[in-house]
Parts: C-alpha cells; structure tokens; sequence
C-alpha cells in the first residue's frame, strides 16, 4: 500500500513533498562524484518494478549526467561550410543509457540491470542504476535472477539489451502499428 502512496508523490512531485525534499538533496548531490554508490534505492516502488530486492548482490549507484545536446568541434581548416554542424546536433544515445554505461564501465564486475530517472535540474540529470553481480553465490541461486549469470549476459547495456538500450533501437514497439 506505501508503494502506491510513492508512486504517486514521484509522478507529480512538484504538488508532492518531493520537490521540497529534492532540492536540499540536490544541493549535496552536486558535490559528489558523477557515479556514486549508494545503499538503497531512492525511489523504492520504481526500483522494485524494475528488478531490485533487498538483499546481497544487489547494488545501486547514483549516476550524474549533463543535460544538453550533442556539440561537435568546429573545423579548424579548409573551406567553410555555410552550416558548420558545430550545434543543434542529435545524439544517437538518451541521457539514460549513458548513464548506464558510465555506471557499467564504474563497476566492470557488475551488469546493469535497469535504471530510472531520479531528479534533474537545469544542468544535470540524475539516475539510479540497478546492478547485479552475476558472481554473487546469492544470486546464482536465485531461479527468478541467475539468468545473468550466463556467459552471453556479459556486458548487456553495451550491446544494447537493457531497456534503454532496446528503445534507442526501437524494440519497445515490435508488432505495434504506428499508425496516427
């Protein structure tokens, strides 16, 4: 029942206590490094939808990512191009799966599970990580989670077969229409 009550503040948190609460936590969050560990999950209801239990093997990490879009460097030499390419450019990649990736590459011996947003301010967007460690006793044990324990699981959210990675490339939609 307490889950339902938390989903609902997280949805609208700017008429929730959340925003109050976000922006003291915030605060501190600047200071901190871009890929933090933490001990629990923030958002217990999200994290819990999307695969993580309390208990060893487990682990969550706080993920720092700027906001903005994609700049490229500015050509130095040779003729000018009317329209240089330098700003407004497009990202193959969300915000959400680099920071699984960063998450990833910060911890090797673990593999991402899932992710959600957190908070974001004007310059930065945060994200909580959900890890397993396919090497933990706990979770080789575990029927419902030691499928990532399997050799071809290896570094999944680089291969694109986290849920972020499968909506860059555009599998949350197979056998739907796109008709408007």
């Amino acid at each position: 029942m307490a889950y339902k009550y938390l989903a609902e503040a997280w949805n609208k948190p700017e008429d929730s206590f959340v925003k109050d609460l976000m922006k003291q936590r915030v605060i501190k969050w600047r200071r901190e490094p871009a890929v933090l560990r933490v001990d629990r999950p923030l958002r217990l209801d999200r994290a819990r939808k999307l695969g993580y239990k309390a208990k060893q093997g487990y682990i969550m990490a706080r993920v720092r990512v700027r906001r903005s879009g994609w700049r490229r460097e500015r050509p130095k030499a040779g003729r000018r191009q009317k329209r240089m390419g330098v700003t407004k450019l497009k990202l193959g990649k969300s915000l959400k799966l680099i920071a699984e990736e960063r998450a990833a590459r910060r911890f090797p011996n673990l593999e991402v599970l899932n992710s959600y947003w957190v908070w974001q301010d004007g310059l930065h967007k945060w994200y909580e990580v959900i890890m397993v460690d396919p090497n933990h006793p706990v979770i080789r044990a575990d029927n419902k989670i030691n499928w990532i324990t399997k050799k071809a699981q290896h570094g999944r959210v680089f291969r694109g077969l986290t849920s972020a990675g499968k909506e860059i490339r555009g599998l949350h939609h197979k056998g739907k229409s796109r008709e408007a």
